[in-house]
This record gives C-alpha cells, sequence and structure tokens, in this order.
C-alpha cells in the first residue's frame, strides 16, 4: 500500500499540472464577426448579412429573426469555408435593422445568440432597439431539460450500477421484490426521459415553449443532428436493455451467474454510458479522445457507486439478513472504493479537458457549478467514510446479533444520507451539461 502511495501523488500532481496549464480550447460555437458588422451606419441598404463562426456550421443550425418574429433564410456563403453563412435581409424602410441569431452546437447540442443592429444614414435609430434582448431558450423548456437528464442520469446509474451489484455481489437479489422492482423503474424513467429528453432539446435550440417539445417536426429536426443521433442510439439501446433485464428478472439468480448475460449486460451498459456522454462537453478541447475515455470511466463508476449505494439502502440493508450483510457490505466497499478512486481521476481529465484554466475554473458560471458539485461530493465522501468505519469496526458484531436492528441502524442512516447528497450532485451535473463553460 505504501508503494503505491508516491505513484497515486505523483499522478494527481501531472493531472493537475495538466488542468492548470494547459491552453485554453474553444467551447460552445460563437460568432466571430459579421458583415456588416454590429453597430454600424451605412450608405445604403445591404440585400444580405454575412456571419462568420468559429467553427464550421450547418446552415439549418443558424437561425435569424427580425426583431418583428420573422425567421430569415439562412444558406451557405459562396466561395467562403463551412464557417460562414450568408442571410437574406428584406427591405428595411424606415432605415434601420436589427436581427437576433442564435446556433445550435453540432456536438453538444447548446445554443449560444446574439443580436446585431446597423442603420442607414440614420445613426439615432441604433439605440431605438437598443434595450432588445437577445433571444434565449424559454426558461421552462430550460428547467424541463434540466428535469429530464437528471431523471436520465440517476436511471442510468440506478439500472447499470443495480445490475452490476445483483451480477457481482448479490446474485440471489435477482429473486428479491424490492432489488427487481428498483431495477424496472429504473430502466422505464430511463427510457421515458430519453425520449422527453429529443423533444426539449429541439424546442430548447428552436426557442420554442413545451409546446413545441411535442411536435413530430420538433423530433424530426433534432434526430437529423448529431446531438439527436446520440440520443436516438441511447433510446435504442434502452430497448436492448429490456431484453437484458426481462432475461433476469424471468431467470433470477441463476441468470445472474450466467456467463452469457452478464457479456450481454456489459455490452448494453457500455452503450449506455457512451452514449449518455456523447452529448456533453467531454469532445470539447485539445484532445476530445481523452475527454470521451475519461467521461467513459466517469460515468462507469459513479453508476456502479450510486447505483450499488441504493441497492445497498432499498433492498439490502431492510432484510438484515447476517449472511447476506456478511458477504454483500464487505464486497460493496471495495467496489465503492475503486469507484470514488476512478470518479476523481476521471474528474481531473474532464475539468482539464473542458474549463481548461485556473482562471476560468474561478471567473465562469461553469466553474462556478463544478467546484459546487466538488464541494457536495466531498460530503458525500465525509459520509462514505463514516460508513466504511462501521464496516471495520461493527459488521462482524451486526452478523454476530443476527442484524441487531440497533447495530445495523447506524450504517442505514450513513448510507440515506450518502445516497440523498448523491442526488444532489446529479442535479449539479445537469446543469453542467446544459451550462457554457465559458472559455
Amino acid at each position: 500500500m505504501t508503494a503505491r502511495r508516491p505513484l497515486l501523488l505523483l499522478l494527481l500532481t501531472g493531472l493537475l499540472y495538466g488542468f492548470l496549464c494547459t491552453t485554453p480550447a474553444s467551447a460552445h460555437t460563437e460568432l466571430v464577426r459579421s458583415t456588416p458588422k454590429d453597430g454600424a451606419e451605412l450608405d445604403r441598404r445591404p440585400d444580405h448579412l454575412t456571419l462568420t463562426f468559429d467553427e464550421p456550421v450547418e446552415p439549418a443550425d443558424v437561425r435569424v429573426m427580425t426583431m418583428a418574429g420573422d425567421r430569415l433564410p439562412v444558406a451557405r456563403a459562396p466561395r467562403r469555408n463551412g464557417d460562414t453563412v450568408r442571410v437574406s435581409l428584406p427591405a428595411a424602410a424606415d432605415g434601420q435593422f436589427a436581427v437576433t441569431w442564435s446556433v445550435v452546437d453540432e456536438e453538444d447540442g447548446h445554443l449560444s445568440s446574439g443580436r446585431l443592429a446597423f442603420a442607414v444614414r440614420a445613426p439615432a435609430a441604433l439605440r431605438d432597439h437598443g434595450d432588445e434582448a437577445a433571444p434565449a431558450p424559454s426558461p421552462s423548456v430550460r428547467k424541463g431539460l434540466v428535469a429530464a437528464r437528471w431523471t436520465g442520469y440517476l436511471s442510468l446509474a440506478l439500472f447499470v450500477g443495480g445490475l452490476a451489484f445483483v451480477a457481482l455481489l448479490w446474485p440471489r437479489g435477482a429473486d428479491e421484490r424490492r432489488a427487481r422492482t428498483l431495477l424496472t423503474l429504473a430502466w422505464s424513467a430511463g427510457l421515458l426521459s430519453t425520449v422527453a429528453t429529443i423533444g426539449l432539446q429541439g424546442a430548447y435550440a428552436e426557442l420554442g415553449g413545451l409546446r413545441d417539445a411535442l411536435t413530430p417536426a420538433t423530433y424530426a429536426s433534432v434526430l437529423a443532428t448529431k446531438p439527436g443521433i446520440a440520443l436516438a442510439a441511447r433510446g435504442l439501446l434502452w430497448v436492448l436493455a429490456a431484453v437484458v433485464l426481462t432475461a433476469l428478472l424471468q431467470g433470477g439468480g441463476r441468470t445472474a451467474r450466467s456467463p452469457g448475460w452478464r457479456v450481454g449486460a456489459l455490452a448494453v451498459t457500455l452503450g449506455l454510458l457512451r452514449t449518455a456522454g456523447m452529448v456533453g462537453h467531454n469532445s470539447e478541447g485539445n484532445r476530445p479522445t481523452w475527454g470521451a475515455v475519461a467521461d467513459l470511466v466517469h460515468l462507469l463508476g459513479a453508476s456502479l457507486w450510486i447505483g450499488g449505494l441504493v441497492m445497498l439502502a432499498v433492498a439490502v440493508l431492510p432484510r438484515r439478513d447476517p449472511d447476506e450483510l456478511a458477504l454483500v457490505v464487505p464486497g460493496y466497499s471495495k467496489l465503492a472504493g475503486a469507484s470514488v478512486a476512478a470518479i476523481a481521476a476521471a474528474g481531473l481529465v474532464l475539468a482539464w479537458q473542458v474549463v481548461g484554466s485556473y482562471g476560468a475554473l474561478l471567473h465562469t458560471s461553469y466553474g462556478h457549478l463544478l467546484l459546487i458539485k466538488t464541494g457536495v461530493l466531498a460530503v458525500v465522501l465525509l459520509a462514505a467514510q463514516r460508513s466504511r468505519q462501521w464496516v471495520r469496526t461493527r459488521l462482524d458484531l451486526a452478523v454476530l446479533l443476527r442484524g441487531d436492528a440497533a447495530t445495523v441502524r447506524p450504517f442505514s442512516y450513513s448510507v440515506a444520507a450518502e445516497t440523498g447528497l448523491v442526488l444532489v450532485v446529479l442535479a449539479v451535473t445537469s446543469l453542467l451539461v446544459t451550462a457554457d463553460p465559458g472559455r
């Protein structure tokens, strides 16, 4: 153990150095320049407006609106790179014109927006629309999207971690009613949250309302984008997960011990974890491959920890079976320790990949949310340490007393507190997905 500590410290030092010293990379798609530029005073009215972004964009992902609410046609600019589009402008009889623009990031579906105004021989006209706000998604749609993603993360963790808990630590749990109910609810919530996320993502990108999240046209527009394809793949994987779950519910403990079923469950759960990371910020930065691998490790560690924790609290501890306590609790304690180590290491890589600098960590809203998540996670680890201490000092007594309620109760309270705090961590994670890293 002592030989591993210097190596672990060296690894963490290297990750911290990379996080604090790496040159920031670009975050979401942003407008670099426009022709005419914002605030220009022109001698004659232009026929079109060109917008140049910091990365290639699809014209369908760029939305330009007049202040009256009319959408303007957008096309790729001729003889220009894929980062420039041309917007056809209508006549401006009053000598002034203002538009709002928005663009959906092709990688993660994040929305960036702004406002442009110019005048034709009417300098004062620029002040007429100066108080108009840039377009922004509906607050109800944004809250709904955060809620859907929170539900998706929670159901994914419960399903993946619950299956691993049953397969690796507690095969008998496949026959226990509470464990079966928990896995079924997790699967149902995962599928429904994925379907809801597709519609809400479309309403978010189109600056629409909650009603727009239910229209077939919204779903069709999202499924034509990279984030939409990732969400569709996740939905199909949830359908395949139903086969895995049904086999477990029908076969019980014998199926949980089957190598064939374990291989199928592993393939489906890894697919679910990967598609969950494909609509996040991990692909941004200098090394997107590092981000993808770290995100997969991060999600896997969190799922094993959270799903096992909830399974322990809901299905194992209420039974107070001494044989199960002696077998399952020490095994989960070791699994949780390894999972937390994986979460910490992968989290450092993701912070380095997405935030990119110490200044961004302290002076952006994304950095603030990341610090809040880290603070809550630290409190969770304190509760987890109390649970581990109980396992070391009191588990043998609980087994000797045949699962005495008074002896097991402190451990149950610690696990319940840990579970509640983990839900807060997942809520902050959902906010991070929709927040702009603000590099």
